[in-house]
């Protein structure tokens, strides 16, 4: 397995938080800040979103999107070889009567267990990103672009890692 797939099962295990973007009603890029899951067996990221919020209604208008993860940044010193994903997914919206919805939860819990009340609301969603292609840059001289079973390998090293398994 390539090195830099390891090192991305690592980076999408460690960070919890991505910059999901969508387009507004008139066309133009808005960026939202989401927790995301894994669901390996899926191959895909997981959401959980209000009905009211923008990026929801974006979603369902135009399910192509793209989440950008990376490492966090030092206080000091160099920050232009920081690694970083820029994955283009499409959205999936997964109704609560779905069986799904309940295998979405234990894992968004298994990972933000926190979020217990918010998951018990009623206009909230889980939403699958699935991963059609992505850009990794993991630092200077070291970016590649990666396929959708290239992306899905990492997703199975980040749930292996977590010991969960994500079908």
């Amino acid at each position: 397995m390539h090195t830099l797939t390891r090192a991305l099962g690592q980076l999408l295990r460690d960070r919890r938080v991505a910059s999901l973007a969508t387009l507004d009603p008139e066309g133009l890029p808005q960026l939202s800040l989401v927790p995301f899951a894994i669901d390996a067996g899926a191959r895909a990221l997981v959401i959980h979103v209000s009905t009211l919020a923008a990026h929801t209604a974006a979603l369902l208008r135009e399910p192509r999107a793209a989440l950008m993860v990376h490492e966090e940044a030092p206080d000091q010193g160099p920050v232009h070889a920081l690694h970083r994903v820029a994955l283009q997914v499409q959205a999936r919206m997964v109704s609560p009567a779905d069986t799904a919805s309940d295998h979405l939860r234990e894992l968004y819990l298994a990972r933000f267990p926190e979020a217990r009340p918010i998951t018990e609301l009623g206009d909230f969603r889980f939403v699958r990103l699935e991963p059609v292609g992505a850009r990794q840059v993991a630092g200077f001289g070291a970016a590649r672009s990666l396929n959708a079973d290239e992306i899905g390998q990492a997703l199975l090293l980040a749930m292996q890692a977590d010991g969960q398994h994500g079908t």
